[in-house]
């Protein structure tokens, strides 16, 4: 049987819009994806359905949509999105009435049922709370001829499954097939960040100014190629989809409501030209709990930089603390001060000589952090340290939401498949399911190889010879590393433990560090707990998504074999 090809044109709420277009134009496909929904893009949904009811989905894909259902229907290629957001049957009336309005025969369908707010006696507090729901609900609308297919929250690999498995004919017990399709669908997610997006050894991508978006030509036992489509920019590399495999995971095994997938099982091997073989992946029952994404407003926030220029740094920092510290009155419930000493001795610039002080201050009333916040630090203008200004005016304060995550059992959710026609069926929650902390097999061993021989080293930064990507889970944050050459994995799987990690990273001194090995990658993954507090909307941390968290690591200096550099 031929392989499906499913491509991907979205990675994010924001991402390229043209995208839609350069795929369907740029080559053959079946299936094109489109993952528009994050944990911060549900708040971000929840705040405009305040706003009117008839929002809470993806606006831009309808955009995209104006531009290229006619183009899709034409090529017949098939649209799988959860650009639906809080909205999925909005969102389909919306490409009904298009379809409609341009004379184009399309059958659109949708899925539902991730909505849980109103549920009795939960979260009565949330803004927005959603079940990951799964790949069945749109195998269901496939299977009954849908064109178009938009969900609300899936997990972001369902979007692959479901058409994998409507066009394979898989059923819910092929754990193994469905973990390959999952792995691809994972790989796909963020878009270009597997063609050479975001990506450690950026130097070493041709073409980097434009990257394709990646394709996955899926076979009938799951594995799959990972690809593009021909003259477009970027890579895809080994490396390229190794990183992109490490992106926002924990452990060996990555839970979903398909599936367990066994990500210490995946094996890559290059195919060719911008062609990556995935294979080897196995499969496990899912659990018998369905994760849910709570957002609910947590406060207000406020923040002024300022700027240290020239001597006295640490001085200058002193005084405006304390100046600031003391005329916030009444005080807000959370103040949070970081200095970063970007500041060069004897600067040819104004610019390099200068150091930036920045405090974020949050509390439940919004005069506190509002107009009482910024005219307390608009008053030390002149009566402050020699130099001051700010990078930008002081704003009004800005609310914000707190991210959680619950899970509920999965009997307990109801996900329903609106076919064509207007029929709904359930789909039912998976027959058999193992705990991961109870019923499901032990876990594999964690295999290292044997160290390297004692040799001299050298000081010098990690990246030189291992690459990473990083990430957010709520929280949470993810680094995963790499090893480029199987010495430097010999050196890499011994060097790099939790001890060794916090003193890289002094912030992570004091919280949970857990540390997988993934040996078929070459690679290590640290989990790092409440790095990120709150998560991305709450989060006071400069990087609040984690995202740089991983080149940080790599520019700590350490002592590494010479044999390697």
């Amino acid at each position: 049987m031929e392989p499906l090809r499913i491509g991907n044109a979205s990675g994010f709420y924001g991402d390229r819009l043209s995208a839609v277009r350069e795929m369907l134009e740029g080559g053959p496909l079946d299936v094109l994806t489109g993952d528009y929904l994050a944990e911060l893009t549900m708040l971000i949904l929840g705040r405009a359905r305040l706003k009117n009811p008839m929002y809470g989905y993806a606006s831009t894909f309808a955009r995209q949509m104006e531009d290229c259902l006619g183009l899709a229907h034409e090529r017949g290629v098939k649209i799988v999105t959860n650009a639906g957001g809080l909205n999925p049957a909005g969102l389909a009336a919306v490409l009904r009435d298009m379809a409609d309005r341009f004379g184009i025969a399309v059958r659109i369908a949708h899925v539902e049922g991730d909505d849980l707010m109103g549920t009795p006696g939960r979260w009565p507090e949330a803004l927005t709370a959603n079940a990951y729901l799964g790949a069945w609900g749109i195998k269901e609308c496939l299977d009954a001829g849908a064109d178009v297919v938009v969900t609300g929250r899936v997990t972001d690999a369902s979007l692959v499954v479901g058409p994998a498995a409507a066009h394979f004919g898989w059923g819910r017990e092929d754990w193994d097939a469905l973990a390959g399709a999952t792995v691809a669908g994972h790989i796909l997610e963020c878009g270009a960040q597997a063609t050479g997006g975001n990506f450690s050894f950026f130097t070493e991508i041709p073409d980097p100014l434009r990257p394709g978006f990646p394709i996955a030509e899926i076979a009938s036992d799951g594995s799959s190629v990972i690809t593009k489509h021909e003259g477009t920019g970027g890579a895809v590399t080994v490396e390229t989809v190794t990183a992109q495999l490490l992106y926002e995971i924990a452990g060996p095994r990555y839970p979903g409501p398909d599936v367990t997938t066994r990500f210490d099982t995946v094996r890559l091997a290059q195919d060719g030209p911008d062609r990556v073989r995935v294979h080897g992946a196995a499969g496990e029952p899912p659990p018998p709990a369905t994760k849910v994404c709570l957002n609910h407003l947590g406060g207000h926030r406020n923040q002024m930089t300022f700027v240290l220029t020239g001597l006295d740094v640490e001085e200058k920092a002193a005084l405006a603390r304390a100046q600031l510290e003391a005329a916030m009155t009444p005080r807000p419930r959370t103040v949070r001060w970081t200095l970063a000493r970007t500041d060069h001795r004897d600067a040819g610039s104004e610019e390099e000589a200068s150091a930036f002080l920045r405090c974020v201050v949050m509390d439940p009333d919004p005069k506190v952090v509002g107009r009482a916040f910024s005219g307390a630090a608009v008053e030390l203008a002149l009566a402050s340290y020699p130099g001051f200004h700010a990078t930008s005016p002081p704003t009004e304060a800005s609310p914000y939401g707190v991210y959680t995550a619950a899970y509920i059992p999965n009997e307990e959710v109801t996900h329903v498949a609106v076919l064509p026609g207007g029929e709904r069926v359930e789909i039912p929650p998976p027959a058999r399911t193992a705990d991961l902390a109870g019923d499901a097999p032990p876990p594999l061993p964690d295999p290292l190889p044997e160290p390297l021989p004692e040799g001299p080293v050298r000081r010098a930064a990690l990246g030189l010879v291992a690459g990473a990507r990083s990430g957010d889970k709520g929280g949470d944050a993810n680094v995963g590393l790499w090893a480029r050459t199987e010495d430097g994995w010999r050196w890499l799987a011994h060097a790099l433990t939790v001890e060794r990690f916090r003193e890289l990273v002094p912030e992570a001194r004091g919280l949970t560090v857990t540390r997988h090995a993934l040996p078929r990658l070459r690679a290590l993954n640290f989990v790092v707990s409440g790095l990120l507090g709150e998560g991305v909307a709450a989060s006071t941390r400069f990087d609040p998504q984690a995202k740089a968290l991983g080149e940080w690591l790599r520019s700590r200096e350490l002592d590494i074999p010479e044999a390697l550099l």
